[in-house]
């Protein structure tokens, strides 16, 4: 095994010195534009914003294309569109009929979002997927990592069958439908296992079966991932997971900050392992992190999407996250390195300039490479204080230092206090010793050192900040009890409106 990986390292250099060279970022966007916009012209959203048009006006007609074609959220996109092609229309937004719908399974109110996923996007999804397996030479992973099983805590394979197309998450489809090599050498729990479509039954599989495989990369959302190695190791009574996978060299992470977790991740290990992480939401595969030591992750910019960065300011966006109809958009060779930008995608599944939600910003302009610092409906600004997603993970990864402990989850909402306004923070962490006071203090203090407006509004409308510490389990508790339980669900980090009140009245159940 350690000539074959050897050799599958050595074709992985070659195969990246053979890539030649690169056409610039702009390039790639405006090409991947125009095959678009020649895909759409002839489908009902195409003939309605007049594509034909717009793509005889110029080789590269993104000017155009902004001009004549709004931004669309998912309630106007599924409204005005997407809901035909569930009813089995063809040509509605893409060409052909589609197949699988993603279920929406982030942080949103809504559990039953329907992402259209054509064929085109999972073959986007293949080779962004093929990209980052290339881009592993630039990470110092030993050769027999390749060798090694690959574990996916992702969502069920067994996807439900709607008569005309099949549901379920996106994990689930894009492992349906992964190379059969892969999936039947290195694919981790395997396909039977993953079929199970309860989350917990899978989990107990993962565990009784951890002892049989050889798994050198690990992949999945931090909190459910830190859960399955507490439950291997518990369960085979180990110190650590690597005397269980002593060749576990890679864990790949996306879906929500890592910073809160790491410490404590690393508590579960033997000795350390390469981290890298990676973009991916239901509507595509957006890129990873290419470069090791490096803060950022590098966009993919010709499978299939194309991207627009809107400035994430109250010109293009109202009181409550809500794009404008034409927002200021910048192409990808147009942003800056001092902006917070709400991503717009057009991609080949037939999404229109549509806002994901997720809010970036860029570490290096020139490598197209970014972070997600928020979301566009996540953030508390009460009274001006602008508080990000990114403020809020400094704030507990500070807490976990500063007093030695391990927050496992945590959620904050906005509420009125004394005819002003307060901060309420719920805190998940099953430390003893841990005290109230001392979290509030590093919370505000560290909120005041990293946002100005935080701390202006300290001294004057932010009057008090709350905090209530909480056994870790009471927020799988409340995933359970909502129907979000499992590999591709994460707790809301900004709580509002409904889902606060649907928050606070699971926890007055427990007590009453």
């Amino acid at each position: 095994m350690a000539i074959l990986g050897n050799l599958i390292s050595r074709s992985l250099h070659i195969r990246k010195r053979l890539a030649g060279k690169m056409a610039s970022p702009r390039v790639y966007q405006l090409n991947t534009l125009r095959n678009l916009l020649e895909r759409g012209q002839y489908t009902a959203f195409g003939k309605h914003y007049g594509y034909d048009d717009i793509l005889s006006e110029s080789i590269y007609p993104a000017d155009s294309f902004r001009k004549s074609v709004p931004a669309h959220n998912y309630n106007s996109m599924f409204n005005q569109w997407w809901h035909r092609c569930l009813e089995g229309e063809e040509n509605v937004c893409w060409p052909g009929k589609v197949k699988y719908f993603a279920l929406s399974s982030g942080t949103s109110e809504s559990s039953s979002k329907h992402i259209p996923v054509t064929r085109d996007m999972i073959n986007s999804i293949k080779k962004v997927g093929f990209r980052q397996f290339y881009s592993m030479t630039n990470f110092n992973v030993p050769d027999e990592t390749f060798t090694k099983g690959i574990l996916m805590l992702g969502g069920t394979t067994s996807l439900e069958s709607r008569g005309d197309y099949y549901e379920g998450d996106m994990s689930g489809i894009s492992a349906k439908n992964m190379p059969r090599f892969l999936s039947s050498l290195l694919y981790k729990p395997g396909q039977k296992i993953s079929k199970s479509p309860n989350w917990e039954e899978r989990i107990r599989l993962i565990v009784d079966h951890a002892h049989k495989w050889d798994v050198g990369t690990l992949c999945g959302v931090p909190a459910w991932a830190q859960i399955v190695l507490e439950q291997i190791i518990q369960k085979y009574q180990v110190r650590n997971i690597h005397e269980i996978w002593p060749n576990l060299a890679i864990y790949i992470h996306g879906g929500v900050s890592f910073e809160p977790y790491e410490d404590s991740f690393k508590k579960l290990l033997g000795k350390p392992i390469t981290y890298i992480e990676t973009y991916m939401a239901s509507e595509g595969s957006f890129g990873f992190q290419a470069r090791p030591g490096v803060e950022g992750i590098k966009l993919v910019l010709n499978a299939g999407i194309f991207y627009e960065f809107v400035p994430f300011n109250q010109k293009n966006f109202d009181e409550n996250g809500e794009v404008i109809p034409f927002p200021e958009s910048y192409l990808i060779d147009e942003v800056n390195a001092h902006t917070d930008y709400a991503i717009m995608l057009s991609t080949c599944a037939g999404a229109w300039r549509y806002i994901i939600g997720d809010v970036v910003r860029f570490t290096d302009v020139n490598e197209h490479e970014l972070i997600i610092v928020g979301r566009t409906k996540q953030f508390l600004s009460l009274c001006g204080e602008h508080t990000s997603i990114d403020n809020l993970n400094k704030a507990i990864e500070t807490v976990n230092k500063k007093l030695h402990t391990s927050i496992r989850e945590f959620a904050v909402a906005g509420v009125a206090h004394d005819h002003l306004f307060a901060h309420h923070w719920y805190i998940g962490c099953d430390d003893t010793n841990i005290r109230t006071e001392d979290v509030r203090q590093i919370i505000d203090k560290t909120l005041c050192e990293i946002n100005d407006d935080y701390a202006v509004e300290r001294t004057s409308a932010l009057k008090e900040i709350f905090v209530t510490i909480l056994p870790s389990h009471t927020f799988t508790d409340y995933m359970k009890a909502t129907g979000r339980y499992g590999a591709m669900n994460k707790f809301p980090r900004v709580l509002k409106g409904q889902q606060l009140q649907n928050w606070n009245n699971f926890l007055e159940s427990r007590i009453s």
